[in-house]
């Protein structure tokens, strides 16, 4: 059987809004090591809980390069985070990997979370990276060359949508993105009202 196609670069260059439903049932691997993308987050430039919403800094200056990179940054001094630079070159809009359901190489991510069960091995952007091996060394790297392997969904998922996650500003953005029934989110998705 065929593999599925790689995401290019183009396939980044559209807003963030289609781009962080569209990975919803992708593949992400960092070295062979990955699986599933389930949950996702879309930060737009115009958005208050985007780090690009302040302006370009030594930090966030990769969401203003091109589409298709890589964009990492530590949460709370503690955990890598990865994105997705989307939109065209400046636009500094981005797309958070919240959670994967692991399928390749889980005895590396296993020995790098320290733990067994594959539902607690990438069940948070924190958790993934320390699972993929990502750290700031990724930062700015094109998402279409080794380490990464990305490819495309081979079926249309059931996409569950509701606001991020562990943010203070722009908080009702109904801009997390799951995949339905997945027990592999970082959380649950609260039903609607």
């Amino acid at each position: 059987m065929a593999l599925p196609p790689r995401l290019r670069r183009s396939f980044f260059a559209r807003s963030v809004h289609d781009v962080a439903p569209d990975l919803i049932g992708a593949t992400l691997l960092v070295d062979g090591v990955g699986g599933t993308v389930v949950e996702v987050e879309a930060y737009h430039h115009t958005d208050p809980a985007a780090h690009s919403y302040i302006g370009r800094t030594e930090r966030n200056a990769v969401m203003f390069g091109p589409p298709g990179s890589l964009y990492v940054y530590r949460s709370y001094g503690i955990h890598w985070c990865l994105n997705f630079v989307c939109e065209e070159e400046g636009s500094a809009s981005a797309v958070l990997v919240r959670a994967l359901e692991p399928t390749q190489g889980l005895a590396a991510m296993r020995r790098r979370r320290g733990l067994t069960e594959a539902r607690d091995l990438c069940s948070g952007p924190g958790k993934l990276c320390e699972a993929l091996g990502v750290t700031i060394a990724h930062n700015g790297l094109p998402l279409d060359k080794p380490p990464f392997e990305l490819r495309a969904r081979t079926e249309e998922p059931a996409i569950v949508t509701g606001p991020r996650i562990g943010i203070t500003k722009a908080v009702d953005h109904p801009w997390r993105y799951g995949l339905k029934g997945s027990k592999f989110l970082s959380k649950p998705f609260r039903p609607s009202s």
